[in-house]
């Protein structure tokens, strides 16, 4: 992997992926493609590389790789990959609900609120839990299941456009939402911290917001975003005088970042309704955006 990394260092994320011995190239167009190739076969020459002709593919519109469905229209769940998932039978061991949420997480920036809908079965993995499966536990494994038939085409970034990051934040945990142009991108969630419980609302929110920046930087650091949230006070956390010391920790992270942060009463409304336009596998036609047209 190392090795793949450094022999194709200049080319990736620009229109190169690498995953051990598997590459993917990606283009916008036709005459980029061409050239793209051409770049990545001389490179594999210069370093006295091989790849078999036979198990390439070449001038595609739409491609599998690394259980992911990657075309013009977006990013999809591959269906192939996540049939185990479907038939997986009830968990009857701590073993197993590990196993579940190993392979259901994998896909989890498909899937609205992950770590929200997983607590039932989560709470089960802890040390010393009691092993019991109730009606909460049956609900949430339907319920991820369910998503995963159900998983949107994701749209592919474009760094040119501004970030859109809608966070909320509950006694369940934090969640988040990237976006462009109204455009899914990604979700992100996860469950409370123990100490996270005693947290005002202020609090939370400002959390939701950390967790959001932390886990998108290699998105978000140097591009500009916007941050949405529904507590007033947070539109004024850069400017405000007295902090405690956690606050000033993440005040200093979000100084790191371009961004601007809006308050938006029916933020919950806007997501929402993001989230329903492209519910079931819309068409979400970008043909500027990362990784395109051919592959």
């Amino acid at each position: 992997m190392y090795m793949m990394n450094s022999v194709f260092m200049n080319e990736l994320d620009k229109f190169v992926v690498v995953f051990i011995d598997d590459i993917l190239v990606y283009s916008k167009n036709e005459e980029d493609h061409e050239e793209h190739l051409w770049t990545v076969l001389t490179r594999l020459r210069e370093h006295q590389l091989y790849a078999k002709f036979s198990k390439g593919a070449f001038w595609l519109r739409e491609v599998s790789f690394l259980g992911h469905i990657l075309s013009e229209e977006g990013v999809a769940v591959d269906p192939s990959k996540v049939e185990d998932a479907l038939n997986w039978k009830q968990p009857e061991t701590v073993t197993e609900i590990r196993s579940f949420l190993g392979l259901a997480g994998y896909y989890r920036r498909f899937i609205k609120d992950f770590s929200k809908t997983a607590k039932p079965m989560t709470s089960l993995t802890k040390k010393n839990a009691k092993y019991l499966w109730d009606p909460k536990c049956e609900e949430a494994f339907t319920s991820l299941k369910k998503s995963l038939t159900s998983a949107p085409v994701l749209a592919q970034l474009d760094v040119t456009i501004p970030f859109d990051v809608y966070c909320d934040a509950s006694g369940n945990g934090l969640g988040c939402v990237l976006m462009q142009e109204g455009r899914v991108i990604a979700y992100a969630s996860r469950q409370l911290r123990k100490h996270e419980a005693n947290y005002a609302t202020h609090g939370l929110e400002l959390a939701a917001v950390v967790h959001a920046l932390k886990i998108w930087r290699h998105y978000l650091l140097g591009n500009t975003c916007h941050i949405y949230t529904d507590h007033k006070s947070l539109k004024y956390i850069l400017t405000q005088p007295k902090l405690n010391m956690r606050q000033r920790r993440w005040l200093e992270l979000i100084k790191d970042y371009d961004l601007e942060i809006h308050y938006h009463p029916g933020k919950a409304n806007v997501v929402a309704d993001a989230l329903n336009r492209r519910a079931h596998c819309n068409v979400l036609r970008s043909p500027t955006y990362g990784e395109s047209n051919l592959l």
